[in-house]
């Protein structure tokens, strides 16, 4: 279709028709991401590899070019009039790349395909995010967002239950193929469909996008930014890093099959995912009325609480209490998304909103997909090895980790205390944040 067949983005139904194809894009992205952990005892077992070589092949492989090409796609999203084509091109890649996975027949190949993976999905989120700003404003953000939140609830319980279920069945190749196939639909329907919204202006002008050294300067002045930025970070490193291992954690254990590990953890991804998003998107609408601090001080007090479950969750011997605490902690890793994502696109110049959802995403995705898996395996082989240990070194490792969520609530936290003036500094009120 040309542009005139388009969905016209100025028209009102269609910012809508816009966010929920932006959003189906996020569940594919998620779902080709994260299935790989599901699959992490079948795959390890075929190809015989250590806990280390798992974590390097399933996220520090991805990671690296996921990352590495996050900030100049991001770069790209602020400055490029065709951010749908972007999007339609980096999804099909990813998609393509996911169905290379279930085809590769060695270690070398499931690597390269990895890459692959990792380089389409860079240029998605960053070009979502700047386009969701541009479409929305301020005062529907929120919503927005949690709509799009919960896009990683759909996307985990997608690649968890589903992938899983599938490699009980047909084998873990077959899980990856069948993942694949959406992805494919779906940019074809960006790339037919959606057209570029006009991109929308705050109080403060701003003649060119900036650089990277421009953005990262601003957000080190800006210091609620920054705060955010660090414990959007930590908090990734300390709900998703950590669950990436979780299906390895449950089957070694408490002895599940891959595929009762995915389900477990898909109902609790989607049904306890969706929650946590759409209470973030209530609280950063409730708690922000008033006052905007309140928003960062609530994510703490909630952090914290999940820390607790967390550990709990890792050290306990006994199944059911597990399973419970792992309800009350995982939510957590979709709630704070909403508040994130939208104090970053309220504390930043709109010029330079995708590429500070770039280096957040560099940041968060390098935690909780190069340094989680890598450590986390490297630390449970020596575990092991030098311990009487066996497989429940991995428990440990994880309990241990667990306790990483108490900095991420400190930095939620910090950045309260400057939230009112940083929001004015960039030409926002400094009440009514969501």
């Amino acid at each position: 279709m040309t542009g005139a067949a388009q969905v016209d983005a100025a028209r009102p139904w269609a910012r809508w028709y816009i966010l929920v194809v932006l959003t189906a894009v996020y569940v594919s992205n998620i779902a080709d991401r994260y299935v790989i952990s599901t699959l992490i005892e079948p795959i390890k077992a075929e190809l015989r590899l250590s806990d280390s070589a798992i974590g390097f092949l399933t996220g520090t492989a991805l990671a690296i070019f996921y990352t590495g090409l996050g900030l100049p796609l991001g770069a790209l999203a602020d400055r490029t009039p065709r951010r749908n084509r972007m999007i339609a091109i980096c999804t099909g890649l990813w998609s393509a790349m996911t169905a290379a996975c279930g085809l590769a027949g060695s270690f070398g190949q499931l690597l390269l395909a990895r890459i692959g993976v990792g380089i389409g999905e860079a240029g998605g989120t960053p070009a979502s995010q700047s386009m969701i700003a541009d479409l929305f404003p301020r005062s529907e953000r929120a919503l927005a967002g949690t709509l799009f939140a919960v896009g990683a609830a759909a996307g985990s319980m997608l690649g968890s239950s589903v992938g899983g279920a599938i490699s009980d069945l047909y084998g873990w190749r077959s899980a990856f193929l069948a993942l694949a196939v959406p992805g494919v639909v779906l940019a074809a329907i960006v790339g037919l469909t959606v057209r570029e919204p006009a991109r929308l202006q705050s109080g403060v002008k701003t003649a060119a996008a900036p650089t990277l050294r421009e953005t990262l300067r601003f957000a080190v002045a800006q210091r609620s930014l920054l705060h955010t930025l660090v414990a959007g970070t930590v908090c990734t490193f300390w709900t998703w890093g950590l669950l990436w291992w979780t299906p390895a954690f449950l089957a070694r254990s408490h002895h599940l099959t891959t595929g009762e590990a995915g389900a477990l953890l898909g109902y609790v991804n989607g049904i306890g995912g969706t929650a946590g998003a759409v209470l973030g998107g209530l609280m950063l609408y409730r708690a922000g009325r008033r006052d905007p601090r309140h928003q960062c001080w609530l994510m703490a007090a909630v952090t914290l609480a999940g820390t607790v479950a967390s550990f709990v969750a890792f050290a306990t011997h006994d199944r059911h209490l597990a399973t419970l605490m792992l309800w009350l902690y995982v939510p957590i890793g979709y709630l704070y998304l909403v508040p994130a994502f939208s104090w970053i696109q309220n504390l930043s110049l709109p010029r330079m909103r995708g590429l500070v959802c770039a280096v957040f995403l560099f940041g968060a995705n390098i935690a909780n997909l190069a340094i989680a898996p890598q450590l986390i395996g490297i630390a449970s082989d020596l575990l092991a090895a030098h311990t009487a240990a066996g497989i429940e070194s991995l428990r440990y490792v994880l309990a241990v980790g667990a306790f990483s969520g108490f900095w991420a609530a400190f930095h939620f936290w910090a950045a309260g205390r400057r939230m009112a003036a940083d929001l004015e500094r960039v030409g926002e009120p400094a009440v009514g944040i969501a």
